[in-house]
């Protein structure tokens, strides 16, 4: 019998947290864009006053998943949301509930904090992703285009 149990992530979770970034990384075919050491998740997510936050979903004593997230505000709405930045349940313990799980978790966490939207972003070829989120009512947004700046051309606009 399963049972799951999310809690906020803790310092001793360091290790776990990138082993999972690195398996979704994998995932996505991506694992040579990790960059995060121990010491970024040390300053970020377990400092003084952390601006991301991290849970971690265990089996009974298994941690299989964790979440990462943060909160932005809408000026349209005049209020906060919450973001998803990664949402991770390894392949072994898929099917166990454990990313609906989260996921209602992380709602509940946004209508504590009175958010007006609970928001993330998939890859567009991720079709079981895309199908489980499709299940619980979410909708993609594809007025939106995403921009990033990074690296250089980042380093090239903060230098004017």
């Amino acid at each position: 019998m399963t049972t799951l149990h999310i809690r906020p992530a803790t310092p001793a979770d360091t290790d776990l947290i990138l082993q999972f970034v690195r398996e979704l990384a994998i995932y996505e075919k991506a694992e040579s864009e990790v960059l995060a050491t121990p010491e970024h998740v040390q300053r970020t997510l377990f400092c003084p006053s952390p601006k991301v936050f991290g849970l971690i979903c265990l089996d009974g004593d298994t941690p299989v998943g964790f979440a990462v997230y943060f909160f932005n505000y809408s000026t349209w709405q005049g209020r906060h949301g919450l973001y998803l930045e990664d949402l991770y349940v390894s392949p072994k313990h898929r099917g166990l509930g454990a990313g609906k799980a989260l996921l209602r978790h992380l709602a509940q966490i946004a209508v504590e904090h009175d958010c007006g939207r609970f928001e993330w972003s998939v890859l567009d070829w991720n079709t079981p992703a895309i199908e489980f989120y499709d299940s619980l009512g979410a909708r993609p947004q594809s007025e939106w285009i995403r921009y990033r700046l990074t690296g250089q051309g980042l380093l090239d606009l903060a230098r004017g």
